[in-house]
């Protein structure tokens, strides 16, 4: 069966571009509805924008969406994990700036407000997009695909100079709540001189210590080091699973990932939907309902979660 959330889920932090405070407050919404946005800071243009993936407008440093009158929501990646990883597939998420608050870099705060508040079955089935034969997109090294399966796996590979992440690989189905237990906590990586750059171009006014993993060569230097050795690989998969939440329904299909990030697999729903042979929309029995993201968790699941 499709899901919403019980009641309103609220958040409050600080925007990563614009390091102004932000309020972010998910509510529940009707069976096919899927995921909006709606910016309440805006009245003279339309403020809905679409969680969808021919809405993305751009993926540097992170996922934005925009609306044909140009109002925008960046950063929504986590947001759009912590809702697939729980299996919540309609609702309406309100703010009032144009970016979601970074928190501590994770999806776990997401996650654990989701499932405090619980989430609720509604009287219509759930539709898949099962991947038939695979859709690859490849650019200066970098390659993502999907490939058929029986349900969503994530298979991602990293490799990075810097000693204290290095060459990682991790792979996942991600049924049975694996996104809650093994991904949600996972933050976001960055190195001491890309925190310098981005600075001195004025791109992470709202970025700290606390809302990201900081290496330096074969250093941590965030505080308290990482949540898991491989953390960075997990961050990854946690923004592929975001980014292709996108697509408007769960997937059925194996991703792998190869040094690629939000551009590319935003290119590769874009390849995906392109080809019409390469997908087709099914309507989940119960055995397959069982295999998606989010099936079968509890509320006390969230104590698993570090953050």
């Amino acid at each position: 069966m499709q899901t919403t959330l019980k009641s309103p889920v609220f958040f409050a932090g600080t925007g990563l571009h614009t390091g102004r405070p932000v309020r972010v407050s998910v509510h529940p919404a009707s069976a096919e509805y899927g995921i909006w946005f709606r910016r309440t800071d805006v009245a003279d243009r339309n403020p809905m924008i679409p969680a969808r993936w021919d809405a993305v407008t751009n993926t540097d440093l992170n996922t934005r969406i925009s609306n044909d009158d140009g109002v925008s929501v960046s950063t929504i990646e986590h947001l759009m994990a912590a809702l697939a990883g729980c299996g919540v597939y309609n609702a309406l998420v309100e703010i009032d700036g144009p970016e979601v608050p970074l928190l501590d870099g994770s999806s776990a705060q997401f996650v654990s407000a989701i499932l405090a508040r619980g989430i609720r079955q509604l009287d219509a089935p759930v539709r898949a997009i099962r991947v038939l034969r695979t859709v690859a997109v490849t650019d200066n090294g970098a390659r993502v695909s999907l490939e058929p399966a029986p349900g969503l796996e994530i298979d991602f590979e990293i490799n990075f100079s810097d000693a204290a992440i290095g060459h990682q690989v991790k792979r996942l189905n991600m049924a049975n709540g694996a996104f809650v237990r093994e991904l949600c906590d996972s933050r976001t990586f960055c190195r001491t001189a890309d925190i310098d750059a981005m600075r001195d171009r004025g791109l992470i006014a709202g970025a700290s210590l606390t809302s990201a993993v900081v290496v330096d060569g074969d250093r941590v230097v965030t505080p308290g080091g990482l949540r898991h050795s491989d953390e960075p690989v997990r961050h990854k998969m946690l923004d592929a699973l975001g980014d292709l939440a996108l697509a408007g329904a769960p997937i059925l299909g194996r991703y792998v990932g190869q040094r690629a990030g939000h551009a590319m697999t935003n290119s590769l729903l874009r390849a995906l939907f392109a080809d019409p042979g390469a997908y087709e929309i099914i309507e989940c029995d119960a055995a397959i309902a069982a295999r998606l993201p989010g099936a079968g968790l509890r509320r006390t699941d969230s104590a698993r979660i570090a953050a």
